[in-house]
């Protein structure tokens, strides 16, 4: 009887284990084909207001595969004052995870309260014939790679982008917007250790500095290193069972891509 219950229950482990280990693989794959993306707005200085205040509702992106937009997650709705962000200053508008592909478009989807405060303290709204529907539109049309991080920051130019209506004292928001720039913020590192077993530390070292650290997967020895600045990097490997040695590798990161080290087999 009790042989009975041992074969049952190393059979239901046994079953589990499968799920579990089906289970990460379908979300290795799945995280190995997303990226991230920032989106970030930033501004050039208008002599003629102190403050303009924009009314960000929503971010959207058109992907070239699909004419349906996406809502990004990670969004921060709100009214921006934009002169706040003159001078190489920016805010995050969104941080969020999106499909690898090509990004045509992206939109900002406006709300009702936009306005301008002039010289002198006066408080004037501004008309958005079209923001809050259809959405202020930017071509884009780059390539976004899985398991990168993208910084897309956007220029909107308040001076070029707010129009007096003749002598009716109304102000009209046409917004002027562009691609300030979209570039991957850094390289990632990855690897495996064996046995992997072994949980180990791992160091990114440029030289004296040491600007990153990354843990293995007991379940399988990988690990990963994120969105670091290029360059040569002294990777240093750190067992946590100490009848294991130390290792080390050399490995370069490239902007926007992914470096595979060679597996690093640990010795007693």
């Amino acid at each position: 009887m009790k042989k009975a219950i041992l074969i049952l229950m190393f059979a239901v482990f046994s079953a589990m284990a499968v799920l579990f280990f089906t289970s990460c693989t379908k979300n290795q794959k799945s995280t190995s084909n997303m990226a991230s993306l920032q989106v970030r707005l930033t501004d050039g200085p208008d002599p003629n207001v102190s403050e303009v205040w924009v009314d960000i509702q929503q971010i959207e992106i058109i992907m070239s595969d699909t004419s349906h937009p996406l809502i990004l997650n990670g969004a921060h709705p709100g009214i921006y004052n934009l002169l706040a962000f003159s001078d190489g200053k920016d805010t995050l508008l969104a941080d969020a995870t999106i499909p690898a592909g090509t990004i045509s478009q992206i939109r900002l989807i406006l709300g009702d309260n936009n306005y301008i405060i002039t010289k002198d303290g006066q408080k004037i709204s501004l008309k958005t014939p079209s923001g809050q529907e259809s959405g202020l539109k930017v071509q884009v049309h780059q390539d976004v790679t899985g398991g990168i991080l993208y910084r897309l920051t956007l220029d909107f130019d308040a001076g070029r982008s707010i129009i007096k209506a003749g002598n009716s004292g109304n102000y009209l928001l046409k917004p002027v917007l562009r691609i300030f720039s979209l570039v991957p913020s850094g390289g990632d590192i990855q690897g495996v250790v064996v046995p992997d077993s072994v949980s180990t530390t791992i160091f990114a070292i440029q030289g004296l500095d040491t600007i990153a650290s990354a843990f293995t997967d007991t379940s399988n020895g990988r690990y990963l290193f994120k969105d670091l600045p290029a360059g040569g990097y002294s990777l240093s490997f750190i067992p946590s069972d100490t009848t294991y040695k130390p290792a080390s590798e050399m490995a370069s990161v490239t902007l926007g891509q992914i470096t595979i080290v060679d597996t690093v087999k640990l010795q007693h």
